[in-house]
């Protein structure tokens, strides 16, 4: 018992710490060269990483969309939209995903669970909203967003 909380602590921990490391490494003037969409995609990864998620998959691409990111929550198979935006904008980046787009990225989403025979898994649709850059960003997951 004891274990297991010293476990969790140090868990915490090295979430808190990557996400301070996250925000200094991000407002380091070379990180400009790279574009938004992917930097924000390249946090959201490592945000899942830390807190126990499996990347199987980046920027999947079929009938007419693409899914950023594809992940494994303990066994359901998650496709995630990552939504990245500099604060000061008028929409939220939870906003921009419409029910178009919900639409294009569930038929990608049977695209991959049919060509990699994942029919009969739990899946689920997830978005992570970012906002704001450096120091200021904040990542929100919205579970089962559609």
């Amino acid at each position: 018992m004891i274990f297991d909380r010293i476990a969790a602590a140090l868990r915490n921990y090295r979430v808190a710490v990557g996400d301070w490391l996250d925000r200094w490494y991000e407002e380091l003037p070379w990180r400009g060269r790279v574009a938004l969409g992917r930097r924000g995609e390249q946090v959201a990864a490592r945000y899942l990483r830390r807190r126990g998620w499996r990347i199987i998959g980046r920027n999947f691409a079929a009938a007419g969309a693409e899914i950023d990111l594809i992940a494994l929550d303990r066994a359901t198979l998650v496709f995630i939209e990552v939504k990245t935006r500099i604060d000061g904008e008028i929409w939220t980046p939870a906003a921009a995903v419409d029910a178009r787009k919900r639409e294009r990225i569930r038929r990608a989403a049977s695209v991959y669970l049919r060509r990699h025979r994942a029919d009969n898994r739990e899946i689920r649709f997830d978005v992570i909203a970012i906002s704001g850059v450096g120091s200021a960003r904040r990542i929100e997951l919205l579970k089962d967003s559609f």
